[in-house]
Formats: structure tokens, C-alpha cells, sequence
């Protein structure tokens, strides 16, 4: 997917995949003539402004592709890698307009309707997403064990629904080895290290609990199996739930036990609010601090995971 052989500045690449869709003509008279009504597009970029604009929002999207994955060339941007930075965005509390200049200007490399419209988070939403432990344990004892287990699991170790489909031994699988990865991560921690395969295929460590870990080993497939989850394959060593299902079964016992759900992703939310709690108390200044978090996340910029920290 990524290419990591040299590449031009990303503000020019930008500038070079949108020249061959600038058609600098009446955007009206260009549809008339096409016949094209309504609010549907032409496919083409009619005015300087549009075409600055999507260029500065291509740039922002390749520097972030070049930082997550070792991206080099816009080109090589997939639908996958451009709706996980869609969702990135949206997470950290993009507006809507801005959302939605973002997923255009990338579908002048992906193909037209190849991205879904990320929804901006709402006022209520940009508060904390964050469940208390009491909460996390009356939701867990609501749902079946495998999925117990992989909430326990989301919320000790901070890991993404699709993550517990990919977690590995760490003698079976290694992490990114293009990333520097500091010798702080699990500062204060104690427990057994394991692999996940994150946003744009970056395999990271995470730390299970002792306890924790026991109780997944217990759950080891002998051979592994295939897993389909929102139209990606994975191979699955442990009998837990992951994906779709189970944030869906996460939601459903929230709901039935609290009365609302902030989703699944709120353990991620729980996750780091602890951590960044505990490795001050360490000692640890807040930026410091927070760069250590944003790699346990599975992140390399600590302005990103502000929004777990609201």
C-alpha cells in the first residue's frame, strides 16, 4: 500500500494530482452543458479558490499519511488509508464543512463516492466520552464472556474494536519497525506484551495485565481463524469478540444497563485519561506525557489524542 521511495513535497503533488481535474469555467455553465442537475458535481474544479483549498487539504492528508504509515507518494493513497484519516479527523473534532472538503479533495485521488461522509462530532460529543471503572465492569457483566473479556481488554490496553481481532504474542510478530518508539511506553505498568495491527497496517505493542493476559490465553485458538469485519480479513488467534459485533454488543449492554452509550471507542477514552493520570504522577510533565500516551494509542502526535483527554 505505502511506498517509502523518495517523493516530491506533498504541497506539490497536491498541486499536480488536482491540475489534471482545473477547468477554469462557469461551474453553472459547464453542468448546463453537461446536463447535469441539481446539486450533483461535475468531477472537475472550476475556480482558484475550490482548487487552493483542495490542494491545502491533499497536503495536510499526505503529511498525515506520510507520519502514520511512511507514505511518500499522494497517488498511492487507498480508499482505506484516506477513510481512516477522514475518521481521525472527525475524531479530534473537525467541522463538518472542513470534513467534507477534506473527503472531495481525496476523492480526486480515490475515485468519486469511494468515501463515506464522516459525521462531525456534535457540542455534547466534543465533552468526555470517558466511562468510570464501576461503569466499564456493570457493562461487561451484561454482555457474553468473549465479549467481556474483549472489553476488558479494549479498556486496559486502549485498543481500537478492530485491534482484539489482530492481537498477536509479541514472539509472533513484531512492531513497526520504521517508527522510534520511546522507552517510556508503559511507564508505571506491569504486565505481558502483545502486537496489534492498528490504523494503516502499523503493528504497535501493547501491554495486557498479567491477569488479563491469563484469562485471553485461556481463550487461544489452536490454529487461528479468518474474520471478516467491515469488509476486511483477519486472522483471529483468541476467542474473543472484536470488529463491528462487538462494539454493537458493547453499545446494546450500555444502553440496557446506563441508560446511554458513548460507544465503544469511550474505553479508548478511559484508557488514556488513566494513563495520563498515572504518568504524572510518575512525574512526567503533561507534553511528555502525552507524546508517551499518544504511542500507547497507536498515534505519533500528541495533539491527536487531545480529544481523549476532554
Amino acid at each position: 500500500m505505502a511506498r517509502f521511495g523518495k517523493g516530491k513535497p506533498m504541497g506539490s503533488q497536491a498541486r499536480a494530482v488536482l491540475k489534471a481535474f482545473l477547468s477554469l469555467t462557469s461551474r453553472h455553465a459547464a453542468k448546463q452543458a453537461e446536463g447535469i442537475r441539481g446539486s450533483r458535481s461535475t468531477g472537475r474544479i472550476h475556480s482558484l479558490a475550490t482548487f487552493n483549498k483542495y490542494a491545502t487539504a491533499l497536503k495536510q492528508a499526505g503529511d498525515w499519511a506520510k507520519e502514520a504509515v511512511g507514505l511518500r507518494h499522494l497517488k498511492a493513497f487507498t480508499p482505506e488509508l484516506a477513510q481512516q484519516y477522514l475518521t481521525d479527523r472527525a475524531a479530534q473534532g473537525i467541522g463538518q464543512k472542513q470534513l467534507d472538503t477534506d473527503r472531495n479533495a481525496l476523492e480526486f485521488i480515490t475515485g468519486k463516492g469511494s468515501l463515506v461522509r464522516e459525521r462531525a462530532l456534535t457540542q455534547s460529543e466534543l465533552h468526555s466520552r470517558a466511562y468510570s471503572p464501576a461503569q466499564i465492569r456493570l457493562i461487561a457483566a451484561h454482555q457474553s464472556d468473549r465479549n467481556a473479556l474483549a472489553t476488558e481488554l479494549a479498556w486496559r490496553a486502549g485498543l481500537r474494536a478492530h485491534e482484539l481481532l489482530t492481537l498477536q504474542r509479541a514472539g509472533e510478530a513484531r512492531a513497526a519497525s520504521h517508527r522510534h518508539w520511546s522507552p517510556d511506553r508503559f511507564l508505571g505498568r506491569d504486565g505481558e506484551r502483545y502486537i496489534v495491527t492498528g490504523k494503516g497496517g502499523l503493528r504497535r505493542e501493547v501491554m495486557i495485565p498479567h491477569d488479563l493476559a491469563a484469562r485471553l490465553e485461556a481463550r487461544r485458538l489452536e490454529t487461528g481463524r479468518v474474520v471478516v469485519d467491515r469488509g476486511i480479513t483477519y486472522r483471529q488467534h483468541y476467542d474473543i469478540g472484536g470488529g463491528n459485533a462487538w462494539s454493537k454488543s458493547f453499545s446494546e449492554a450500555s444502553s440496557r444497563v446506563l441508560g446511554w452509550s458513548h460507544g465503544a471507542h469511550g474505553l479508548r477514552h478511559s484508557y488514556a485519561q488513566e494513563r495520563m493520570q498515572k504518568l504524572q504522577g510518575l512525574g512526567k510533565a503533561y507534553y511528555p506525557a502525552r507524546e508517551i500516551l499518544s504511542q500507547e494509542l497507536g498515534h505519533f502526535r500528541g495533539d491527536i489524542v487531545e480529544v481523549y483527554l476532554r
